[in-house]
């Protein structure tokens, strides 16, 4: 541990020497001593004294490690029974026992079980009180060891220890005149508040005054006392304690103020002793999208972009690098250095120069480390850090000068101040919601300076001046994880028209800042030399290329990103290879198809691939890059390929050479992930490349198209590979593949009939799959996600191909799913569920009764499943075969209607009765279900007591759905539901008891609901009856007119923003059923809707006007569009008022008639046409 460099520095009186003997077996030493030490009594004699130190020295200078075979319950009674040896008076001895207590718990990794634990903290608090000021030091060091992970049992001691008049509060005060007993108690606090699961922690009071010691500690300026090194190591522990609080998940940053004062503070330590960089933050940082002030710029010239802002190597001073064996914390100090970086696979060293010292890391011996917390056992590592750092020790004869030495190990504590900086900052993000956080966006997030004006410091400051690798990565790390779930935050950047206004729009602050984004990050691209900060670099590309919204930007953005990677995707390190491909992944799947990328998939294969980097050299590729797509014949490539687009995908071919081409020797350094004597690519690499081959499936059909069989080939062989994950990528890669081929096939389709691929190459293409490794997959029950992604693969057959399929190979692809469907695994049942629900709606199996009945079973079973997974696939395939059934009504053959058994639409009319009452996702499902089947049923159900029940309970759940406070989906499907019930013309609607309860949930959704889709909906629902009869009584009928007079009134009523652009199609669907109402009105009928039209006609008139010049624009009720039909409704209207043998006396008739006519007349006369209605008036 890092943590005894510490007592090492602190403990200068020597040792007394004991006996020489032969080296003691591990733990024996100590077992000795304990032993010798147990047997001691108290006694105040000086001879005591003397004995209890010598004891005391031999165990501090024993050599121990971790895995001695010492027994942590040892440790504490040892300790236990030292402090019962030393009265608190004996300051000398009460200093000893403090170190050591601090270096056993370090060496040893013991941390001290609860009832030893009470007496110690009881000890140290009291020998703080107590002994002499010059003690505290060693005792906070005991005391950060002991309540290191141990916050939970400290819970009784916590008043006098961080109480608002605690020890550890004063003595961290900035008052407090000794600067390292200021540090140790602050790093005890930071010890207290590591949160530990599953044990409970700091209540709210203790936390927040913890949380302002920190931000006090961070934010008090250094103090002429405190030597830089000691004000390094505070800084370290202020943000370690802020960091464990943010982790623990029970810190909540709610005022904008406290969250402000903490990122002005992060924002400071981030730059701390960065070269060049002089630099005054605010107090506070406020939420703004403008850039914040930063106080006056470098007091030097920044160097030039082609430098990258490091300067180059100075090659006249070289430092010699050897392998050394070091402990972990000393690994971890020249790792922070971050000066000298070795390459992967040879002895070169890099050395970044950021100002005119060469920089290298001291011998680690001597360091103490308690600021980055190994006073307190600081065994978390830094969400920054990463276990694959290459770490080298640099030679002694590089410090022959000790002021070279003294600066290079400022040098590196301040790296860690930074380090530790950016990794509070990254548990801050995760902490708080990310629309709180893109509010201070423009304080780290680099924007384009104004003419004249330099630019702000971000965290692009550090990536691209940050002489530490391990730094400039974690300013990486932090800026991916502010990026990540960034796009509907940057969706509103747009500067594809030219800026023209006297105030500049936060849509073109935010497209400034993305472009500065893409220039910064590839500037660090170009100019960095360490393999695990570039893997950093392409990673926070692949998210900012994620989120970044380029339909709303100008072009180029992409294309200098795709040529700046493409070197990289030959580079020696594999990780750099697979972020690379990452990358190129990313730019495939973002708002696909861009035009821009289109373009650049067309380029030729050797486009930009034989440039190399300064920093990294890059082998040319090899011919097989260019070598046509094989296993299609010239023809089928012609047929298949987009016209004028013969030039191969070189990133197609590219993918396909990495996961089935033996790899080359060039790039064969750092293999991590590939299996010993393996002849392929290492797996990230070939996983990496399946994955992009998806992403050009899905965004890019077109031009995977032309590889099509090729791609069948690599998916056979994936699949019959030994590797599970290799198999799973294949998998997904058919399924993206028949996806794609379906939405060819789609009625909605903009494909020309001459650019799909053909059916008959499709059926090709299957039956390949079919005969390869895709049964055997679906089969393998060793690998669950597998079977259940063959599952998913297979459902994405081409409806069209299926039926052409030998049938031996359609018999297998429906056994093998009804087989699987009563599997125990959930995942594979609820894919299996899914797939059937797909197969019912093919035309070649939903009118076989018999495959039908087979699917219902399997899926009414299903249903039962405990998985919520499960029985919402269920429900959705039970949606679907219902949807099948109503298809099949359609048909002029009503031999399936007939044959389809009773008692099996009884069994499922009960099963989605009960889903009905289950989740959302299950419950929007199984309504949809139940609308389906209540429209499916014939007379000869109907007539049958069994059904009445039934029917009964049916539309019951249809209703207490609507009205229930559920998801919108589900009141959405219930009142669409309604609709399809309201269909069937054998059914008792008007005369049933349930019609005035349907009619009634209707009418409260369109007036009431928040949600404009639902209220359309309800209003579709209500003008589907077609006969007066079927809206029941007068009552009824005046209920449902007067409702939908009162939701067109309150069509504007929102307060959700949303809303707003469903306002025109609600208004046009509740005229619609306004009219349809007024079609089938009968005498009855007319006086309510006189009294109607007198109390709101103006405001009826005005919307059916619009209705009847505009219509819905991009609705999806059914109403007709056309300006002929809709002025053909209403005239259907006027002419049935007109038919209606009014009462004598009554004046509703004419008064009705008039108001139709006068619309009609405004409608026709605003269309420039004059039509006589002599001939409607007549009657």
């Amino acid at each position: 541990m890092a943590a005894v460099q510490i007592v090492g520095s602190l403990l200068r009186e020597p040792t007394r020497e004991a006996a020489r003997e032969p080296p003691p077996e591990p733990g024996n030493g100590f077992r000795r001593l304990s032993a010798r030490l147990r047997a001691l009594h108290p006694d105040d004699s000086s001879s005591a004294r003397t004995e209890i130190h010598l004891l005391f020295d031999q165990l501090i200078s024993e050599n121990y490690s971790e895995g001695d075979g010492v027994a942590p319950e040892d440790v504490s009674a040892l300790l236990v029974h030292a402090c019962r040896l030393v009265p608190l008076n004996q300051n000398h001895l009460v200093s000893k026992v403090s170190q050591l207590i601090h270096h056993l718990l370090n060496r040893l990794q013991v941390i001290v079980d609860e009832q030893n634990l009470d007496f110690l903290l009881a000890y140290t608090i009291s020998a703080i009180q107590q002994c002499s000021s010059w003690t505290h030091m060693a005792i906070l060091q005991a005391l950060a060891a002991l309540v290191y992970c141990n916050g939970s049992k400290c819970q009784k001691y916590l008043p006098d220890l961080v109480g608002k008049t605690g020890l550890l509060i004063k003595l961290s005060d900035p008052a407090q005149s000794d600067p390292e007993v200021r540090r140790a108690a602050v790093h005890c606090m930071a010890n207290l508040c590591l949160s530990v699961p599953g044990h409970p922690y700091l209540d709210e009071p203790y936390q927040s005054i913890c949380f302002q010691t920190f931000l006090t500690t961070l934010q008090s300026p250094k103090l002429s006392d405190m030597d830089d090194i000691t004000f390094c190591m505070l800084l370290q522990n202020a943000l370690k304690g802020i960091q464990s609080l943010l982790n623990s998940g029970k810190m909540k940053l709610t005022q904008t103020e406290e969250l402000g004062a903490l990122l002005a503070v992060l924002k400071k330590a981030m730059f701390h002793g960065l070269p060049g960089l002089n630099i005054e933050i605010p107090t506070v940082l406020y939420p703004t999208p403008l850039p914040q002030y930063d106080g006056p710029p470098p007091s030097r010239p920044q160097p030039s972009e082609s430098c990258a802002s490091r300067p180059p190597v100075n090659k006249k001073k070289k430092a010699k690098v050897k392998p050394k064996k070091t402990q972990e914390g000393e690994e971890e100090d020249e790792e922070a250095n971050g000066e000298i970086e070795a390459a992967p696979t040879t002895g070169r060293v890099h050395l970044h120069k950021g100002n005119t010292q060469c920089r290298s890391s001291p011998g680690v011996q001597s360091l103490p480390l308690a600021g980055s917390g190994a006073a307190g056992k600081d065994r978390v590592s830094s969400p920054c850090s990463s276990s694959s750092w290459k770490r080298v020790s640099s030679s002694e004869s590089d410090y022959s000068d000790a002021e070279g030495g003294m600066q290079s190990k400022m040098r590196s504590y301040q790296a860690k101040v930074r380090q530790g900086a950016l990794a509070c900052f990254l548990s801050t993000i995760k902490s708080i919601e990310k629309k709180v956080l893109y509010g201070y966006w423009s304080a780290f997030v680099p924007d384009t300076p104004e003419l004249g004006s330099p630019q702000s410091v971000s965290l692009m400051t550090l990536t691209l001046k940050d002489p530490s690798p391990k730094t400039r990565a974690c300013a990486l790390q932090v800026l991916s994880a502010i990026l990540e779930g960034s796009k509907q935050f940057l969706c509103v950047a747009e500067d594809t028209s030219a800026h023209r206004r006297a105030f500049t729009p936060l849509s073109v602050m935010i497209a400034s800042s993305i472009r500065e984004l893409h220039r910064c990050l590839l500037l660090a691209l170009v100019a960095e030399s360490s393999s695990q900060t570039l893997t950093q670099i392409i990673k926070c590309l692949a998210n900012l290329v994620s989120n970044a919204p380029y339909n709303r930007l100008k072009l180029s953005l992409l294309t200098k990103v795709w040529n700046q990677i493409k070197p990289y995707i030959r580079h020696k390190d594999v990780n750099v290879r697979v972020s690379s491909l990452t990358l190129l992944g990313a730019i495939v799947s973002t708002h696909a198809p861009l035009p821009e990328v289109q373009l650049l998939l067309q380029q030729p294969c050797s486009s930009g691939l034989s440039n190399s980097s300064s920093a990294t050299p890059h082998p040319s590729l090899p011919d097989w890059w260019k070598k046509a797509p094989s296993g299609t014949s010239q023809e089928e490539t012609t047929v298949n390929s987009p016209r004028g687009s013969s030039e191969p995908c070189w990133l197609i071919r590219l993918c396909i050479s990495i996961v089935v081409l033996p790899k080359e020797d060039s790039c064969s350094g750092s293999e991590a992930g590939s299996a010993a004597g393996s002849t392929y690519e290492p797996s990230p690499m070939r996983l990496e490349a399946l994955q992009v081959l998806a992403h050009l499936a899905r965004g890019y059909f077109s031009m995977a198209q032309v590889y099509l069989m090729e791609l069948g080939e690599v998916i056979c062989k994936c699949m019959g590979e030994a590797d599970p994950s290799i198999q799973l990528h294949g998998a997904k890669l058919l399924e993206e593949l028949g996806t794609g081929l379906i939405q060819q096939y789609k009625p909605d389709s903009t494909i020309a009939p001459d650019q799909r691929v053909p059916v008959l190459l499709v059926v090709t293409f299957w039956t390949m799959m079919l005969n390869g490794p895709l049964p055997k997959a679906l089969q393998n029950s060793e690998h669950p996600t597998l079977q259940a992604s063959a599952c998913d693969a297979l459902s994405s057959i081409l409806p069209e191909a299926f039926s052409i399929l030998p049938n031996d190979r359609q018999i297998l692809c429906i056994t093998m799913l009804l087989g699987l469907n009563d599997n125990k695994n959930r995942l594979v049942k609820a894919a299996t569920s899914r797939a059937l629900g797909v197969y019912v709606l093919f035309p070649c199996l939903r009118q076989d009764v018999i495959f039908v009945a087979d699917t219902a079973n399997a899926v009414l079973r299903s249903l039962q499943d405990k998985s919520p997974n499960v029985r919402a696939k269920a429900a959705w395939s039970l949606g679907n075969l219902t949807d099948a059934l109503i298809i099949n009504m359609e048909t002029p053959d009503p031999s399936f209607q007939e044959e389809f058994s009773g008692l099996l639409l009884l069994k499922m009319l009960r099963s989605a009765i009960e889903a009905s009452k289950d989740k959302d996702k299950v419950k929007s499902n199984a309504v949809r279900a139940l609308g389906n089947l209540l429209h499916f049923l014939q007379p000869s159900h109907i007539e049958k007591p069994r059904f009445t029940e039934i029917i009964e309970e049916s539309i019951q759940a249809l209703i207490s759905t609507v009205l229930v406070e559920a998801a919108m989906k589900v009141r959405w499907n219930a009142c669409y539901a309604l609709g399809n019930v309201f269909k069937n013309p054998a059914l008792p609607l008007g005369t049933a008891s349930w019609t005035s309860r349907a009619y009634s949930a209707l009418t409260s959704v369109v007036t009431t609901c928040k949600n404009f889709k639902v209220r359309i909906k309800s209003a579709t629902a209500l003008s589907i009856p077609g006969k007066r009869e079927q809206y029941g009584s007068t009552e009824q009928y005046t209920q449902i007119w007067n409702a939908l007079v009162t939701a067109l009134q309150k069509s504007q009523d929102t307060t959700d923003f949303l809303e707003f652009k469903y306002c025109a199609s609600l208004r046009t669907q509740i005229c619609q059923a306004l009219i349809h109402l007024l079609s089938l009105a009968s005498a009855s009928d007319l006086p309510c809707i006189k009294e109607a039209l007198e109390q709101n006609g103006d405001m009826i008139q005005s919307y059916i006007l619009q209705f009847l010049k505009s219509g819905a624009e991009g609705d999806d009720t059914g109403t007709p569009h056309s300006p002929q039909e809709r002025d053909q409704m209403v005239k259907a209207a006027l002419e049935h008022i007109g038919s209606i043998q009014a009462l004598a006396g009554d004046t509703a008739k004419r008064a009705i008639m008039g108001y139709l006519e006068d619309i009609l007349t405004v409608y026709l006369d605003s269309a420039g046409s004059q039509v006589a209605l002599l001939g409607l008036t007549d009657r």
